[in-house]
């Protein structure tokens, strides 16, 4: 399990960006270095939690901790538009597919080390967070189809119920009051993603280590069912 340590020295806020980044990565690509590897030092130099550009604000860092590389490596290719092959940055992008097969030491040394821990957060607490409500909605459908009773209605409640032993509702409702968010019907993506991260972090304070090590393990196996790996290490998925 990743360490959750809001107070690494890692990222500062910086509306403007990071200048420093940015250059690199044209000046390395234009220099012929492969665009993967400058896009990862890249990412390694930048220094924002999040800013807003082009009337967009990215968020990079969930809570203080989960490093959402994959939104900062979006902003960065924007930079370099045109430069790159399409087909290899949206397998990227859109389904978390590199153009080069890194080992994991690789990744970590190009991007730091104090990124890679905050990189392991978002793995465990949004992506695999993400695939455990998927594998219990699954075993609550097989459930029912096995006893001959398909209505799916509130089957969402179900398996907050089971996962976290409380209602989805409930438990977005205690996550806005707890970060001064509006109770509103609608959420937008990034504030889904810290109600993801939230909801990791209230199962590792409520749930007992044999609970979570199995929970985490369910996660896992639902990503390799689906052949996710979003470019996490692949022996994350496949060693534990």
């Amino acid at each position: 399990m990743a360490n959750l340590d809001k107070q690494l020295p890692l990222f500062q806020l910086a509306p403007a960006g990071d200048t420093k980044a940015i250059e690199h990565v044209r000046q390395a690509i234009a220099g012929g270095k492969h665009w993967y590897i400058a896009l990862l030092e890249a990412i390694g130099l930048w220094s924002s939690a999040e800013e807003a550009n082009n009337g967009r604000v990215h968020c990079y860092l969930i809570d203080g901790e989960a490093f959402d590389w994959l939104e900062l490596a979006e902003r960065l290719c924007e930079t370099v538009d045109g430069s790159l092959p399409d087909n290899e940055k949206m397998a990227l992008l859109f389904h978390g597919e590199p153009p080069l097969d890194l080992t994991t030491e690789e990744f970590k040394q190009l991007i730091g080390s104090n990124k890679y821990r905050q990189y392991l957060n978002y793995f465990y607490g949004i992506t695999v967070e993400e695939a455990l409500i998927l594998a219990v909605q699954e075993e609550i459908r097989k459930e029912k189809r096995t006893s001959g009773y398909d209505n799916e209605h509130d089957i969402d409640n179900e398996v907050y119920q089971r996962t976290y032993g409380d209602t989805k509702t409930a438990l977005l409702n205690s996550f806005r009051r707890e970060n001064d968010y509006p109770q509103r019907r609608s959420i937008i993506l990034t504030e889904l993603k810290e109600f993801t991260y939230w909801r990791f972090k209230y199962r590792l304070n409520h749930c007992d280590k044999a609970r979570i090590a199995s929970d985490t393990k369910k996660g896992l196996e639902q990503l390799k069912r689906q052949g996710t790996n979003h470019n996490f290490p692949r022996k994350l998925v496949t060693d534990k």
